[in-house]
C-alpha cells in the first residue's frame, strides 16, 4: 500500500508527457524549379485536409502530425504548379523540401483518344487538345456545345430545321465528327447529328479533342475527328457531389454523384436533371422563339478488381428528353398541335481487362446503347414511338510493350446496327453488320523523335463495302520547341438513312435515299510547331482534307424531290494558332484563331455554313488560401461573316439564292470561389455586352441580351475531412 503513491505519480506524469508523444512535427521548404521560394503553397497531409497549413513568406512550411504512423504522405498544391506529394518516415527525417515544376498548358496530363493506349500529352505525336476538369468548373458551361464553343475556335453549334442542334467543326458537319463518351459510341442521330443534350458534363474529369481524320482507330464517322468525354476516376475510399444552378428562362440544373470503395467493389453513380423555359425573340427571324424542354439523366459504373491481373468494370445509363411545343399551341391543351418531342436512350456494357504480364495485356468489352424518339399527345396522353436505332458492340484490344518505349496495338470490333424511322417507307427498318480490324505501333527511336504509325480494315454488310485506311504521325522535339506532321486516311461509310431513306420533308418536297452511294473518303495533312517554356505556351497548325465522294442531297427533277448522292472533290484547308500565358501570381491568358477555306468545285452550290474567321479569348485571375479561393474570368468568342447558297422557301426548281450570316462578338464574364472544404459558388454574366440580333438566322445566337446565372456545387466527403 506504501507504494500505491508512487505508481500514481507516474500514471499523472504518463498523462502530462502524452501530448509531446501523441503529435509529430515536419518542416521544409517550397521552392520552384529556379530554387526560388514559393509562399502561400497549400500543404495538407494526404487523406486529412483537417491537417493542413501554407508556406510563409520565405517558402517555409511546418506541419503537426497526429502520432498514429511512421509513414505520411506530404501534398503540396499551387495555382499555376504541377501538384506533387512525397512519403515521409518519420524515423529518418522530420524535414521534407519540395520544388515544384510550372504547369501552364497540362502538358503531363496523360490522354489516351489519339492512340487507345496512355500517353503524356508532351509525347503524343497526335495532336490533341485537352478541356481539363479545371476549364469546365471554370467556364461554367451548361452542355457540350457551350464547353467546346468558348474553348476551341473553328466549332460552331447552331440550329437546323424544328430547332434541331447541328455542329460544324473546321468545315465537317456532325456526321463526320465521332462523339465518344469513355470511348464508346453513342446511337441515335437527327439531321445527321447526334443528341447533344446526353452529353452530361457533370463527374467529367476531361475531354478530349482530335482535329483531324482519325478512321484508322475509330472508323467511320471520324473522318473529320474525334471529341472523347472521359469520366472522373474514383479515386478516395468515398465522396458525394450535390449542385445545381439557376440562369434565364427558369433554367435549372440539379445533380450529384456519390462514390464509394468496399474492399474490391467500387462504385460511382450520377443523376441530372435539368429544365428551361420556352421564349420569345426580341426581333424577327426564321424562328420567332426557343423552345424549352427538361431532361433526365442516370449514370452508373461499377467496377471490381478481381486480383492484381484482373479489373470487371460494368456501366449502365437512363436519358430521358422531352421538348416542348411552340408556346402558342401549349395554350389550348385539348389542341392536336398540343404535343411533346420525347427522346430515350438506354445504355449499357461490361469490359474485363487482363493484365497477362509486365508487358502484355488484353481488354475484351461489350456494349449496348439504344436511342429512341416519340410523340407524345397530350390531349389523349398518347405517346407513339417513331424511331428506334440500337447498336450493339463487341470489342477486343492487345497490347504488347517492347521495351516500356515501344508499343504494339491490335483490336477489332464487331457491331450491329438496327435502324427503324418514320423517315423510312411505311415507317420501316433496316440493318447492316460493322466488323473492322485494326493496328498501332508506337515507336520511340530517339529520346528526341516519337512515331506512331496505324492501318485499319473495315467492312460493311450493305453493298459490301469494305475500306482499308492508314496513318502516320511523327514528332520531334528541339529544345523547348515540338514538331509535329502526321497524314491520316479517313472516311465515311454512308448511313442506313442516306441509303433507305422516303420522306416527305417539312410538307414541300421528298428526300430518297441511294443504296449505291459511295463511302466518303479524305486525305488528311498537317504540321504543327509548339513552343513551351515555364509560363508561356504558342503553336500553330496547319492543315489540309482532300476530301472525296462527299455525301450531300442534290435535286433531282425527275424524282421531283432530293437525293442523296456523292458530290464532286471538296478540299478543305486551314490554320490553328493558340497562344497563352500562365504566371505563378495567379494570372493567365489565351487567344486562341482558327481559319477555314472550303475550295467548293466550278459549278457547286456553296452550301455551307463554316466562317472562314473563328477566335476564342480569355483573361484571368485566381488566387487561393488555406479555405478560399477564387478565379476571376473573362471569356469572349468572335465569329466572322459567312456566306452560303441556300434554296428559296422549299422550291427546287428554282436557282439558289446567296445569303450572308452576319459576323458577332460575345463575352462572358464568372467568378469561381471555394468558400470552404469543397463548396463552390459560381457567378456569371453571359452575353455580357448585351448583343442581340437583328434578324434570327438559323446559325444567329439566339439570345435576347445578358443574362445571369448562378451555381453551387457541394463535395459532402470533403466537409468530413
Amino acid at each position: 500500500m506504501q507504494k500505491m503513491p508512487a505508481v500514481i505519480y507516474l500514471i499523472f506524469c504518463c498523462f502530462l508527457t502524452f501530448p509531446v508523444f501523441a503529435q509529430r512535427t515536419v518542416t521544409g521548404t517550397v521552392f520552384d524549379s529556379n530554387n526560388e521560394v514559393l509562399p502561400g503553397v497549400s500543404v495538407v497531409l494526404k487523406g486529412n485536409n483537417n491537417i493542413a497549413t501554407s508556406s510563409d513568406v520565405d517558402g517555409h512550411y511546418t506541419l503537426s502530425l497526429p502520432n498514429e504512423s511512421k509513414e505520411y504522405i506530404i501534398q503540396v498544391s499551387f495555382i499555376g504548379y504541377i501538384p506533387q506529394e512525397q512519403k515521409l518516415d518519420l524515423n529518418r527525417s522530420d524535414k521534407v523540401d519540395f520544388f515544384l515544376k510550372e504547369q501552364n498548358v497540362d502538358l503531363d496530363m496523360v490522354v489516351i483518344t489519339g492512340t487507345r493506349t496512355p500517353k503524356l500529352l508532351k509525347n503524343t505525336p497526335i495532336i490533341t487538345k485537352v478541356i481539363t476538369k479545371s476549364d469546365i468548373k471554370k467556364v461554367d458551361a451548361t452542355h457540350i456545345g457551350e464547353l467546346l464553343q468558348s474553348e476551341l475556335p473553328g466549332i460552331e453549334f447552331s440550329y437546323s430545321m424544328n430547332q434541331q442542334v447541328s455542329l460544324n467543326m473546321q468545315g465537317f458537319g456532325g456526321n463526320s465528327v465521332l462523339f465518344l463518351v469513355d470511348g464508346e459510341r453513342i446511337a441515335g442521330e437527327t439531321l445527321d447529328n447526334i443528341d447533344y443534350s446526353r452529353l452530361n458534363l457533370d463527374n467529367v474529369e476531361r475531354v478530349e479533342i482530335i482535329k483531324g481524320a482519325a478512321s484508322t482507330l475509330y472508323g467511320s464517322s471520324a473522318v473529320g475527328g474525334v471529341v472523347n468525354i472521359i469520366s472522373k476516376p474514383l479515386t478516395e475510399a468515398w465522396t458525394a457531389n450535390i449542385n445545381s444552378r439557376f440562369s434565364a428562362h427558369n433554367g435549372q440544373r440539379h445533380g450529384g454523384s456519390v462514390g464509394f470503395k468496399a474492399g474490391q467493389l467500387s462504385s460511382t453513380t450520377n443523376i441530372q436533371h435539368t429544365t428551361e423555359d420556352g421564349y420569345k425573340m426580341k426581333n424577327d427571324g426564321a424562328y420567332k422563339e426557343v423552345l424549352g424542354g427538361r431532361t433526365w439523366s442516370f449514370k452508373e459504373n461499377l467496377q471490381y478488381t478481381v486480383n492484381d491481373r484482373i479489373k470487371l468494370t460494368g456501366r449502365a445509363g437512363y436519358f430521358f428528353r422531352e421538348r416542348d411545343p411552340y408556346l402558342d399551341n401549349m395554350k389550348d391543351k385539348d389542341s392536336p398541335n398540343n404535343k411533346r418531342d420525347r427522346y430515350r436512350d438506354f445504355s449499357g456494357g461490361l469490359k474485363g481487362d487482363y493484365t497477362i504480364n509486365k508487358k502484355n495485356s488484353l481488354e475484351l468489352a461489350y456494349s449496348f446503347d439504344q436511342y429512341d424518339k416519340s410523340v407524345y399527345l397530350v390531349p389523349t396522353s398518347k405517346d407513339t414511338l417513331n424511331y428506334r436505332n440500337v447498336q450493339h458492340t463487341v470489342r477486343g484490344l492487345y497490347s504488347h510493350s517492347f521495351d516500356n518505349k515501344n508499343n504494339l496495338i491490335i483490336g477489332g470490333d464487331y457491331m450491329r446496327d438496327y435502324l427503324m424511322t418514320y423517315q423510312f417507307e411505311n415507317n420501316g427498318s433496316h440493318r447492316q453488320y460493322v466488323a473492322d480490324i485494326f493496328a498501332q505501333l508506337d515507336l520511340n527511336p530517339l529520346d528526341k523523335l516519337s512515331l506512331i504509325t496505324g492501318l485499319r480494315y473495315d467492312y460493311f454488310s450493305e453493298n459490301s463495302l469494305k475500306n482499308f485506311s492508314t496513318s502516320i504521325a511523327v514528332m520531334y522535339r528541339i529544345g523547348n520547341c515540338s514538331l509535329r506532321g502526321s497524314y491520316a486516311g479517313g472516311f465515311r461509310a454512308p448511313s442506313l438513312k442516306e441509303m433507305y431513306m422516303n420522306f416527305f420533308m417539312g410538307n414541300l418536297f421528298n428526300i430518297y435515299g441511294n443504296p449505291e452511294l459511295k463511302p466518303e473518303r479524305s486525305q488528311n495533312l498537317s504540321l504543327s510547331t509548339e513552343y513551351t517554356n515555364s509560363y508561356y505556351n504558342l503553336s500553330v497548325t496547319g492543315y489540309y482534307n482532300q476530301f472525296e465522294n462527299r455525301i450531300t442531297t442534290v435535286t433531282d427533277q425527275g424524282l421531283k424531290g432530293m437525293v442523296y448522292t456523292n458530290i464532286e472533290n471538296v478540299d478543305i484547308s486551314g490554320l490553328d494558332i493558340n497562344a497563352s500565358v500562365k504566371y505563378p501570381c495567379g494570372i493567365g491568358a489565351r487567344l486562341s484563331y482558327n481559319y477555314t477555306h472550303e475550295d467548293f468545285k466550278k459549278g457547286q452550290p456553296r452550301i455551307t455554313v463554316t466562317r472562314p474567321h473563328t477566335a476564342t479569348a480569355r483573361i484571368e485571375y485566381g488566387k487561393s488560401w488555406k479555405n478560399y479561393g477564387f478565379n476571376i474570368m473573362l471569356n469572349g468568342r468572335f465569329l466572322s461573316k459567312v456566306t452560303s447558297d441556300e434554296y428559296d422557301s422549299g422550291d427546287l426548281s428554282s436557282e439558289t439564292a446567296s445569303v450572308s450570316y452576319p459576323a458577332y462578338t460575345v463575352w462572358k464574364l464568372s467568378l469561381l470561389q471555394n468558400i470552404w472544404k469543397g463548396i463552390d459558388l459560381t457567378l456569371a454574366v453571359d452575353n455580357l455586352f448585351n448583343y442581340v440580333p437583328s434578324y434570327y438566322y438559323s446559325n444567329s445566337l439566339y439570345t435576347n441580351g445578358t443574362t445571369f446565372s448562378a451555381g453551387v456545387s457541394i463535395d459532402i466527403d470533403k466537409l468530413f475531412k
